[in-house]
């Protein structure tokens, strides 16, 4: 899985909105792009949902949590500790040979338990090499992202596409029949149900 991914296919979204042909798979996979990258923004889950295909080194400012009294490094969403990998730079030369973490916590401690990734990385006491404040200055090698698709992000990523396959027969927002009363406005913003449906997912940075 890539990331980013599209979270649906066009003939999943073919069968969703009962279109029997293969006429307008083009479109529908515009709309399926389109509707990926909306649950993925900022009115959506501020996250995406993909994987990188191996551990690529990421970097991050790691900062003292007063209240855990460690140093705690907000991360990029990660489910797998393959490859994982822990480098600290203490000065501005940032080239990340002043030592290798291996003492850490990942957080929330039961985040794997629950189906859901790990958002956070604390540097326990014992560790003999600590991060500083130094920007940039923690670089982590790791297989970043979501090992799977949620079921959820599927069903709004089919909904929300849904609504844009509608969108281009009413080029003026307007769908339905005002006369037989079920006029609908296509507003420019995520479908009410899919924003209820992504809610559980969205990423609010330096949460636990």
């Amino acid at each position: 899985m890539a990331w980013a991914p599209d979270y649906a296919t066009a003939e999943e979204l073919a069968a969703f909105v009962r279109i029997s042909d293969t006429d307008d798979d083009a479109q529908l996979s515009l709309a399926i792009a389109a509707a990926s990258r909306t649950i993925d923004g900022p009115s959506g889950c501020s996250r995406q949902f993909g994987q990188v295909d191996a551990a690529v080194a990421r970097y991050y400012t790691a900062r003292w949590d007063r209240h855990m009294c460690r140093w705690v490094v907000d991360i990029d969403d990660l489910m797998s500790t393959s490859g994982l990998e822990v480098a600290v730079a203490l000065d501005t030369d940032l080239d990340y040979t002043d030592g290798t973490i291996t003492g850490y916590d990942l957080l929330p401690i039961n985040a794997a338990a629950d189906g859901r990734p790990w958002t956070q990385l604390a540097v326990r006491f014992t560790s003999s090499v600590q991060p500083n404040c130094t920007e940039h200055g923690v670089r982590i090698t790791a297989l970043w992202g979501w090992s799977a698709v949620p079921d959820a992000i599927k069903e709004a990523c089919l909904l929300q596409a849904s609504r844009l396959v509608s969108r281009r027969d009413s080029p003026y927002g307007v769908a339905g029949s005002p006369q037989a009363g079920s006029e609908v406005r296509l507003l420019a913003r995520l479908d009410p149900d899919v924003a209820v449906a992504v809610r559980p997912f969205r990423r609010v940075w330096g949460a636990v």
